[in-house]
């Protein structure tokens, strides 16, 4: 019966999302972590494993068994800059997520006429910090939330807040079969200068289906769902693929729709002992760059 109603409420889900007008800021939320997941379409709401699973949806969490470190680096477009250090525990059986994550923006110029030089230059400076827990509400179904305290600095100006995290996680609804869906940053900032910045309200719902090929001792992985921000009308459908070869090498695509600058995405991992290597490129079109990600994952 729960599991009746759980897939009743996931698809109509699926087809209800809020809508409302107004732009949202704090953009580097929208930054997807981990390699893995950035490889793979940056959807990880079903998908993403250990500490990076807090961020796309806290519910992952609750799959924990063993320790963790995680560390990521992301070279976005435009001098952008974004680093993610986290951590995964458990505590009276309790598994937790620690994660710190710092991005920065590097060298905007300040001018007050035409001249060739700028007056002078600055730093945008955003930080959070969270703590994420999950557990199991019946069998396989799973749950968490997600507590984050937000930073943001422009020039002498700067604001915080906090946002919080929700979402559900069914494993094996189907033989091999996941679904999840998350709601992410739900919150207000304090006032920056005049006026506050609008968190960009997240709704994420996907699935992935994971099978072997034993031909090539390999184990495949693909997934899609759809993402949207719910002041804007854009909805953003994912897809992704991962084949991991005899427990050593992951390569991986991926291709989110509804973005007029980026579609596909890649990536690799290699698995050594208890460490994991991951890596991510992000095309992006109207001359804009590329994005690199590296991860480094350590178990214990």
């Amino acid at each position: 019966m729960i599991k009746k109603i759980f897939i009743i409420v996931f698809l109509s889900a699926s087809l209800i999302f809020a809508s409302g007008n107004g732009n949202t800021g704090l953009s580097f939320l929208k930054i997807g972590f981990g390699a893995r997941n950035l490889a793979m379409s940056d959807l990880g709401v079903s998908t993403a494993t250990g500490v990076s699973g807090s961020f796309y949806n806290p519910a992952l969490i609750s799959n924990y068994d063993h320790s963790q470190l995680f560390f990521s680096h992301t070279e976005w477009i435009q001098d952008l800059r974004s680093e993610l250090l986290g951590a995964g525990f458990k505590v009276f059986n309790l598994p937790f997520a620690v994660s710190l994550n710092t991005t920065k923006l590097s060298g905007v110029e300040i001018r007050t006429k035409p001249t060739l030089e700028p007056d002078a230059t600055f730093d945008i400076n955003y930080f959070y910090g969270s703590l994420t827990t999950g557990f199991k509400v019946y069998k396989s179904l799973s749950f968490g939330v997600t507590v984050k305290y937000i930073y943001e600095n422009i020039l002498s100006d700067e604001a915080n807040g906090l946002g919080f995290d929700f979402g559900v996680y069914y494993k094996d609804i189907m033989r091999n079969l996941n679904i999840a869906a998350s709601l992410k940053n739900i919150g207000s900032m304090n006032a920056l200068r005049n006026a506050s910045t609008k968190l960009p309200v997240d709704l994420r719902i996907g699935a992935d289906y994971n099978f072997n090929l034993e031909s090539i001792d390999s184990k495949v992985i693909v997934l899609t769902g759809v993402q949207k921000y719910t002041s804007s009308d854009d909805t953003h459908l994912h897809f992704g693929a991962e084949i991991f070869y005899r427990n050593i090498l992951s390569l991986r695509l991926g291709y989110a729709s509804g973005y007029e600058t980026k579609g596909l995405t890649f990536g690799a991992g290699v698995f050594w002992k208890s460490i994991n290597f991951d890596y991510a490129f992000v095309p992006f079109s109207l001359n804009l760059g590329n994005s690199h990600v590296i991860s480094l994952k350590y178990n214990f």
